[in-house]
């Protein structure tokens, strides 16, 4: 056998023509190497992803045990102040004989400690006098008439309501307003 034109020769061992059984074998082969290469590649990222979202999920794990078991600690921390103060006046009403003004000043100093506290957690009273009632945060115990107030707004507040950050806990208990019979 001859040379081509470019001296490429047909034989075995012989550089192969563009287009023959040879090439097209070897052009596959090239194919089949890269491919498998970007497999394993592909394989690695997929076991790196998965890894990491099996770390995700267990730090997650891990900072909601922490939340659940730690998450009362600066309630605690807020409530110790009010619960030694409740203390301090029992033992100094056992002492001696204590005015009815000084226990009325202790109770109200507790008190102010206690709001600061629950303020300080993000709780705040709902106090909606005069306001127009509304049941997602008002519970109506009663609806008196009233020639004054508005009709369905609230008249008075018979037990505070509660929200923690703008979340309700409980619902102030309220009178309601409604126009006088006629």
């Amino acid at each position: 056998m001859g040379m081509g034109e470019n001296g490429e020769t047909g034989e075995a061992g012989a550089p192969a023509q563009a287009g023959s059984p040879v090439a097209e074998f070897e052009r596959l082969q090239q194919a089949l190497a890269e491919a498998e290469e970007r497999a394993r590649n592909h394989r690695e990222q997929y076991l790196r992803a998965v890894a990491e979202l099996d770390n995700v999920r267990k730090r997650a794990q891990r900072d909601i045990e922490s939340a659940n078991r730690y998450g009362l600690e600066k309630f605690a921390a807020e409530l110790l102040p009010v619960r030694d103060s409740l203390e301090l006046a029992v033992q100094s009403a056992d002492r001696a004989q204590v005015d009815a003004r000084a226990l009325k000043q202790g109770q109200e100093a507790t008190l102010q400690l206690l709001a600061k506290a629950l303020e300080r957690l993000g709780l705040t009273a709902i106090n909606p006098v005069g306001e127009p009632f509304d049941p997602t945060r008002h519970e109506a115990m009663l609806a008196q008439e009233s020639a004054t107030a508005e009709p369905n707004s609230v008249l008075q507040v018979v037990q505070t309501g509660y929200e923690l950050n703008g979340r309700v806990v409980r619902p102030a208990r309220v009178i309601v307003a409604k126009a006088p019979a006629q």
